[in-house]
């Protein structure tokens, strides 16, 4: 089995991060393969960074036709409906696995993102997967994506003290870590906090695997129709 996970921004290291943490999870006969595309934001906070980083993003779907599934590796779930008519394979957003994830574990889930800018698009796709319900909260730890890379950065500490405000205000059971550029952090403040963390990166790709496993393919009726006039979509 090979899947493509794709990094939608131009960060090298972050992608880098996200392979790392696809792999150790992925299956013994998996294959990751860990791209981003070469220009667009270097991050991606907000609306204007998604529209922008699309054209990547599908591009790279394009030019690696020979996998078996797709993660979308930024937790907005960046082009993910585009994506989906793109091919006939499975794609899996980070940020749709996360949440459902995190519904089979707890009876609510705060989720815990970058900036708060952020806030509403991850607002608006907990509406649209039908999981608003099950979300006491979109928080922003107001740190800026880039620096989740720097080493030196209180970046832990700073989303460890939401993890706290989530438990003791929000009530949450679970936390889901609302950016790729966080899956290193899962496990720690897991065991730190005493509670599920949960990391897209980690779900996305152990869906992929299943929807493999049972031949799940996208469907080609409807909104995921391929689309009319370019015929450089991928079956």
């Amino acid at each position: 089995m090979r899947i493509l996970v794709i990094n939608p921004n131009t960060t090298a290291s972050m992608t880098e991060k996200i392979g790392a943490a696809a792999r150790r999870v992925a299956g013994s006969g998996t294959e990751i393969v860990a791209v981003n595309p070469v220009s667009g934001p270097a991050s991606i906070e907000g609306y204007y960074d998604e529209a922008m980083s699309l054209a990547g993003l599908l591009g790279l779907i394009r030019s690696t036709p020979d996998v078996d599934a797709i993660v979308i590796a930024c937790f907005d779930d960046t082009g993910l409906d585009a994506a989906r008519c793109l091919t006939d394979k499975p794609v899996v957003g980070i940020g749709e696995a996360a949440y459902h994830f995190a519904s089979l574990l707890a009876n609510n889930f705060t989720v815990i993102t970058t900036l708060a800018r952020s806030v509403p698009a991850l607002e608006h796709n907990l509406v649209r997967y039908g999981l608003a319900a099950r979300c006491a909260r979109v928080r922003a730890s107001n740190i800026p994506v880039l620096d989740l890379e720097d080493p030196e950065s209180d970046a832990c500490e700073r989303i460890g003290e939401e993890v706290l405000k989530a438990i003791e205000e929000d009530r949450a059971e679970a936390i889901v870590l609302g950016c790729a550029g966080m899956t290193e952090l899962s496990e720690t403040l897991s065991q730190r906090y005493g509670l599920p963390v949960l990391d897209g990166v980690v779900c996305a790709v152990t869906l992929c695997e299943s929807l493999v496993r049972v031949g799940g393919r996208t469907s080609r009726l409807g909104g995921y129709a391929p689309p009319r006039f370019d015929k450089r979509a991928v079956a």
